[in-house]
């Protein structure tokens, strides 16, 4: 074991870590050598002195700090400014820039931040985030606000994005792959509650709200959201009760989020959870589509997506991968007899007489179905769908690793919106990767 200083020791034992090192041997301060008594350069932590430095100076030119603002001082922000009502020429405090709140989030996003508080410290502390805000003071409300408030705006970026990518060359989206993953909600399990509590707990928050409101003669908004959560609750329980394969339990919804649903997980846990849809360009991993529900099969959600890049781009993608549990025979029929069909590409299902794939054609089977299993049985097919793993699943990866293992916000609007930051933040690191390639490419 080292040994250490009688300055270390007796620091530590004025405050509280004497007991820590409580045994140690004590070393004194100045130890001889073969040479004589070393001189040393000690911290003096009490030392004043002055330092002028511009924040610009402080973060290096090819930060990627940097190359968000330059992306957001691109973008279409119009519609955030036209209701702001701090102008020239009138009184009232200067507003926020949106650039300022659009890139931070960006950035967080990238560096693995979801929590609006966390982003708020940053913003102290990190040289980084200080840049982007160039003195600018934020709080974690604000912060939060902006966003889970833009959900629109965020869908329209995407789509513009996306089409501009197009247009450069970058994205070409004949060949788009399609996955799911399941993400933990904001809800606890006990958060879950039967008709009947549920109609007692509402009858308990409104009694609250209204003697909070004679007893303060004010806002009695936390306990009113309590109590608005309860009554969405008690909404969405028809809906549940639908959905329930086991009608002996009765249908429970969350007083926490009540758009939670129990969802299988990948550990093969049930959960209160949602699922976000990601769509991906195969050859540039570029997010092209995303999508969210609180259902836990994928079955359905390809039909939805392929409309869902008809409305954005004016097109569907030319080929479409995806896994067994997305293949359903009313999608495969509806994208295949579309005026601009879509070649879809997904396992077929086993049977279960043989254990080996039904390749051959089904009673129920429509034209469009069995000339989709004929075509998954070719080898080419199999070749083409083995891009999806490595296009899909690495695009949830790198969410993953970005932060998203579980939402730090509640409800499906709020859940779109976070859903939304992450894709924007996986386009715009992919485009910088894409530009730099064409670049080398071209050079």
């Amino acid at each position: 074991m080292e040994r250490m200083s009688k300055d270390a020791i007796s620091s530590s034992q004025d405050g509280q870590g004497g007991v820590l090192f409580k045994g140690l041997e004590l070393a004194t301060d100045e130890q001889p050598v073969a040479n004589g008594v070393p001189r040393l350069r000690r911290p003096d932590r009490r030392q004043m002195s002055m330092r002028t430095a511009s924040l610009d100076s402080m973060l290096p030119e090819d930060h990627q700090a940097r190359i968000v603002w330059e992306y957001v001082e691109g973008l279409d922000l119009s519609s955030l400014y036209e209701g702001m009502r701090c102008v020239e020429g009138r009184c009232g405090r200067d507003a926020t820039d949106p650039r300022i709140h659009m890139a931070l989030w960006l950035y967080a996003t990238l560096d693995g931040v979801g929590a609006a508080r966390e982003l708020d410290r940053l913003c102290k502390d990190h040289v980084a985030y200080q840049w982007i805000c160039g003195g600018v003071s934020v709080n974690y409300h604000s912060l939060s606000d902006f966003r889970s408030n833009n959900v629109e705006l965020l869908d329209k970026l995407l789509t513009k994005s996306v089409a501009g990518l197009m247009h450069e060359g970058l994205v070409k989206m004949n060949r788009v792959a399609q996955d799911g993953i399941r993400v933990r909600a904001s809800a606890g399990t006990s958060s879950f509650r039967r008709g009947e509590t549920l109609e007692r707990l509402e009858s308990e928050a409104r009694q609250q709200v209204q003697a909070l409101r004679q007893e303060l003669q004010g806002d009695a908004s936390a306990a009113s959201r309590r109590q608005q959560r309860i009554a969405r609750a008690r909404q969405v329980l028809p809906d549940v009760e639908q959905r329930k394969r086991d009608k002996k339990d009765q249908a429970r919804a969350s007083t926490t989020d009540p758009d939670a649903r129990f969802i299988k997980m990948s550990d093969g846990g049930v959960r209160p959870a949602y699922n976000v849809q990601f769509a991906t360009d195969t050859e540039s991993q570029i997010i092209t589509g995303v999508d969210v529900g609180n259902i836990g099969s994928d079955m359905g959600q390809m039909g939805q997506m392929i409309d869902q890049h008809k409305d954005r781009y004016g097109r569907p993608p030319g080929e479409m991968l995806a896994d067994g549990g997305f293949a359903s025979r009313d999608d495969i029929d509806s994208a295949s007899t579309a005026d601009e069909p879509t070649v879809i590409y997904a396992p077929v299902q086993i049977s279960r007489k043989t254990g080996t794939p039904c390749y051959d054609r089904q009673p129920a089977d429509t034209d469009a179905v069995a000339q989709w299993r004929e075509r998954m049985a070719t080898p080419e097919a199999k070749d083409i769908y083995k891009q999806r793993a490595s296009t899909a699943e690495c695009v949830n990866a790198l969410a993953r690793n970005r932060g998203l293992q579980q939402f730090l916000v509640r409800g499906l609007r709020k859940i779109r919106a976070v859903a939304l930051w992450f894709a924007l933040a996986h386009n715009l690191a992919r485009s910088i990767s894409l530009r730099r390639q064409l670049a080398l490419a071209a050079g």
